[in-house]
């Protein structure tokens, strides 16, 4: 039987921030770059701010045409494919709004993963595979397997985890798995 793994959808297969920078900086008047924004916290936005992005990111169409975060996504999940069971679990309930987007996204960009294996989830302590690639230490933390943390300037300081900093790292940390067995 195949080990399975599951991966996290936005920052780590999709681009969310730099989009989210973009509409950040269009409503507000700001002028944030891709670091700086990555280092921001929805804390540090004023209340009234974050709301009304909230409210944008559950517009229907919002999550679909972010940008791949790293090319290579595609060809290692179909290698990976090959010898581990693939799930995608994202934490759409803190965005109801984006359902259908997020789902066709997945669908244009990942086409050979099964559309039963898309889990829509809140918490991923529900996800029950065998590792699990996140950026959110949140998420790590509630989550039974083994989690590998991609690397984001936000989660730099976390320590605790397997840290993988884009999908050729993520690729050679499987390959060596298969060859443990």
């Amino acid at each position: 039987m195949k080990k399975s793994i599951a991966i996290d959808m936005d920052q780590v297969l999709a681009d969310f921030y730099s989009k989210l920078r973009i509409t950040y900086n269009e409503n507000f008047g700001t002028s944030f770059t891709d670091e700086e924004f990555l280092l921001t916290t929805q804390r540090d936005l004023p209340r009234e701010d974050a709301k009304k992005l909230f409210a944008l990111l559950n517009e229907p169409d919002y999550f679909r045409d972010l940008d791949l975060l790293d090319e290579d996504a595609i060809e290692v999940i179909q290698e990976l494919q090959e010898h581990y069971e693939i799930f995608i679990a994202t934490a759409a309930m803190d965005v109801p709004g984006s359902f259908t987007a997020k789902y066709d996204w997945l669908i244009k960009h990942f086409p050979f993963i099964k559309t039963q294996n898309i889990v829509f989830c809140g918490n991923k302590a529900v996800i029950h595979a065998d590792y699990l690639i996140d950026d959110s230490p949140r998420q790590l933390a509630a989550f039974k397997g083994t989690g590998l943390l991609y690397s984001m300037p936000y989660n730099r300081a976390e320590e605790g985890y397997t840290r993988v900093h884009n999908w050729k790292e993520i690729k050679e940390y499987f390959i060596k798995q298969l060859e443990i067995v």
